[in-house]
């Protein structure tokens, strides 16, 4: 459940810990539901939101470690399109909006 192994993600997005904290407030808001109101809903789809976070949290930590990192295997296209998304970011208030709500937390 909260601290799941899941969570191992890599250290560019800085994610591991944003996410366990997520997986703690969302699991006690789900367990005080049922505890309080004897609502099943949010322990029923704990799981599947979670899972959802864990996700977009993985996308976000792959797709900054591969924007920031060159690879050995990479060639002169990966380069090039490193280069052409750090140009985006760049020029774009739209990229730079995406990389700040992603970088600072996706809502609960």
């Amino acid at each position: 459940m909260c601290g799941d192994a899941a969570h191992i993600v890599p250290p560019t997005g800085a994610k591991g810990l944003n996410l366990a904290a997520s997986d703690v407030h969302c699991a006690a808001d789900a367990l005080l539901g049922f505890f309080r109101r004897n609502d099943v809903d949010g322990i029923a789809g704990y799981s599947a939101n979670a899972l959802s976070r864990v996700w977009q949290a993985e996308r976000f930590s792959w797709s900054l470690t591969r924007l920031m990192h060159r690879f050995p295997g990479d060639g002169s296209w990966e380069r090039a399109m490193q280069v052409a998304e750090l140009d985006y970011i760049a020029s774009s208030h739209a990229a730079q909006l995406s990389i700040a709500e992603n970088y600072v937390g996706l809502p609960l």
